[in-house]
């Protein structure tokens, strides 16, 4: 087994805890689900938010999830102008067998602007790649 980063961002409609904490679950949600990761071989989880974003850590989310003994660390994304903004990002640093080819990259929402490059449209919700970071 060894390390790998799994990327994934999504956009929210407004900067409330509730709104936060409900966008990065679902990210969350939809990382795990798609790479089939377990709980246990999550190593650490790095949020970062932009700076329209402060109403919440979206680590809340992720312990609310159950990631307890997980841990997460949230910081603010550099404000490049022109970026994308109302954005939650994530990497996640996974124990798994998976070759980098095999990780799903997921980009959700309006996030999905991020990685055009390498994503393709699965069940009409979720944009995910099936490459790179």
């Amino acid at each position: 087994m060894v390390v790998r980063g799994v990327r994934g961002a999504i956009t929210v409609d407004e900067n409330t805890k509730e709104e936060i904490v409900q966008r990065t679950e679902e990210l969350l949600r939809a990382i795990v689900t798609v790479n089939n990761i377990e709980t246990q071989d999550i190593a650490s989880a790095i949020f970062t938010v932009t700076d329209d974003l402060n109403a919440e850590f979206p680590a809340v989310a992720a312990r609310r999830m159950g990631w307890i003994h997980i841990p997460l660390l949230c910081s603010r994304e550099i404000p490049v102008p022109g970026s994308l903004g109302m954005c939650v990002r994530v990497l996640l640093h996974i124990n798994t067998d998976k070759t980098p080819e095999e990780i799903v990259h997921v980009y959700l929402r309006d996030a999905k602007k991020l990685r055009p490059d390498i994503g393709t449209s699965v069940q009409d919700k979720y944009y995910i790649s099936d490459n790179h970071a």
